[in-house]
């Protein structure tokens, strides 16, 4: 679903090809799930809205083990899905006219009500809706999920360009859905005795704490999810005290958990951290709370304080390491600059 085309490319027979193919598989609840290839064929009668998405290293109490195995991600927030198809769908209607694109609008519309009908009355998103249990149920900052819901909301509440076809009433509730949805990224942020850090990949629903993912994913403090949500609030127009005050300590967190003088590697003897002399900055993906320390979780849901005490399956296949934040903190100084804003005073670095 590439959004990125010149806009005469979603007037092409291509695209109203897999404009079609993203209607088919639209569910009943008006989401999308993931991990489908909607440019390959119309949903057939019977077909699954969902392909398996079933992990492959299963085993007793895993969090990531469905409640029901026929119910999973039926209709999903994770890896861009529903958002994106939406995001394409009004590239294709924008460049048909209403007749041609008639379908095209009603499946649109449906998917926004499912945004609007998925989001808890504090503002966040689960990861999937209808719930399916466990940490899908749980406000989701991994995969852009918020976010990405509140931006689409956006474009749909602004009624312009590629939304412009969207009725008042629509747009009337789409708006207020945002005021909520920055709300909630507002109050999830940690906080560590009074003192505001970043977020955690999910955060429960109720009391808006941190909470596990997978079994691996331990309820942390999440530095490339962290990364994306003070993007996201750098984009805002005219941010208030809030928003500014949130990117400020967002950005001294990530200054004083920066890990310099390693590098990231793979390779036979499995990721690790190597000596480096150049000026790269790492995070790793997790910090334990109230510490800053970096952690590290297993499948069989231990914790541990290096990524060499892992299994090697888990060592070796999830991004332990990442550099997220050094394109936040660069874009930090070139939004002080085009909002006129003076840096706040920023604590000394801890030397990870």
């Amino acid at each position: 679903m590439p959004l990125g085309n010149a806009p005469e490319w979603y007037a092409s027979a291509e695209a109203r090809r897999i404009a079609d193919g993203i209607v088919s598989y639209q569910t009943p609840a008006g989401g999308w799930s993931k991990n489908l290839n909607l440019a390959d064929h119309v949903r057939r009668p019977g077909e699954s809205f969902a392909p398996n998405n079933l992990s492959r290293f299963l085993t007793p109490d895993d969090f990531d083990a469905p409640r029901d195995p026929h119910w999973e991600y039926m209709g999903t927030l994770d890896n861009d899905a529903t958002t994106t198809e939406l995001r394409f769908l009004a590239k294709v209607i924008a460049a048909a006219d209403a007749q041609a694109s008639a379908v095209w609008r009603a499946a649109f519309l449906r998917g926004v009500a499912y945004l609007l009908a998925a989001q808890y009355p504090n503002g966040g998103w689960p990861q999937v809706w209808p719930l399916e249990g466990g940490y899908h149920d749980a406000i989701t900052f991994n995969d852009g999920a918020v976010t990405d819901a509140i931006e689409v909301l956006e474009a749909v509440a602004e009624g312009k360009g590629d939304c412009s076809f969207v009725p008042a009433e629509v747009r009337k509730r789409a708006a207020a859905s945002v005021v909520r949805g920055m709300q909630c990224v507002l109050a999830t942020q940690i906080k560590v005795e009074g003192r505001r850090t970043v977020w955690g990949q999910q955060h429960d629903a109720l009391t808006l704490k941190p909470v596990s993912g997978r079994n691996y994913e331990p309820p942390a403090e999440c530095s490339s999810e962290s990364a994306g949500v003070v993007g996201f609030l750098m984009s805002r127009p005219k941010p208030d005290r809030a928003v500014v005050a949130a990117i400020e300590d967002a950005v001294a967190w990530f200054r004083t958990t920066a890990i310099h003088g390693q590098n990231y590697v793979r390779g036979p003897e499995g990721a690790r951290l190597v000596p480096s002399n150049d000026d790269r900055v790492l995070w790793a993906r997790f910090y334990q709370i109230g510490t800053d320390r970096p952690i590290f979780g297993d499948r069989d849901k231990t914790i541990h304080d290096d990524v060499t005490e892992l299994s090697r399956e888990r060592r070796n296949g999830y991004s332990w390491y990442n550099a997220l934040p050094a394109e936040t903190l660069r874009q930090y100084a070139e939004w002080l600059s085009a909002h006129h804003l003076q840096e706040s005073p920023i604590p000394t670095d801890k030397k990870h």
